[in-house]
């Protein structure tokens, strides 16, 4: 499957370097581009990207709006932010807004292919030092676990979710939850699946900061 990619930066040049890089790779094909975050929302409109690499500070509209209108109106195109901030501000607004990935523009190149297949997987991917960062505001965060939280939901997590979830939280993908737990890759997926479906949320960022906040993790 070809996974076709809109690259969304406001530097004309870093576009480029991203077009040559990602062009060695069969299964990877850039469709369009954009300079800003209202031409981004156009683009996803009428191009359909499977995954969108987007810049925050941008003219016209920053990466975080255009985020979160586009995870709105099409789901189905992941965004993942690619950046050179790394502030929690900005890490947790663009989360926050539906990104599914965060990594800084410094990350090495088999690391954003690696992130750009997870997506279309639909599976999240954090650089390390932003999951770490996340990690620690999870830590900080107040509320302790409590059963009360889980009455909230339509259909409450199993233990078994529970506990793949609070591994998900830190980053971690299937294959990584599989080998921790001592379960399979295949039994994950499905477990996350029903994770997203009872929590409703559409990915496993979402699913990580919204167990949080209802005291699951």
């Amino acid at each position: 499957m070809t996974i076709r990619i809109l690259l969304v930066d406001d530097q004309s040049l870093f576009r480029e370097g991203l077009q040559t890089l990602l062009s060695v790779h069969d299964d990877l094909q850039v469709v369009g581009e954009a300079s800003n975050g209202q031409e981004a929302i156009e683009a996803v409109e009428n191009l359909m990207p499977d995954v969108v690499l987007m810049d925050l500070r941008m003219p016209v509209l920053n990466g975080v709006a255009a985020t979160r209108q586009i995870t709105e109106s099409t789901p189905n195109s992941r965004v993942i932010v690619l950046t050179t901030f790394d502030d929690d501000d900005y890490i947790f607004d663009g989360l926050r807004a539906g990104a599914v990935g965060y990594l800084l523009k410094d990350v090495p190149s088999a690391k954003l292919v690696e992130a750009i297949r997870a997506a279309a997987r639909g599976e999240s991917f954090l650089q390390p030092s932003i999951a770490a960062k996340v990690v620690a505001e999870f830590s900080r965060m107040s509320g302790p676990k409590t059963a009360v939280p889980q009455q909230e939901l339509v259909e409450p997590l199993s233990d078994r979710e529970l506990e793949i979830l609070g591994v998900l939280a830190t980053g971690a993908s299937n294959r990584e939850i599989a080998n921790q737990l001592y379960i399979t890759e295949g039994t994950v997926k499905n477990h996350v699946t029903n994770i997203l479906g009872k929590l409703g949320v559409r990915d496993r960022t979402q699913a990580a900061l919204k167990a949080k906040e209802m005291g699951l993790i």
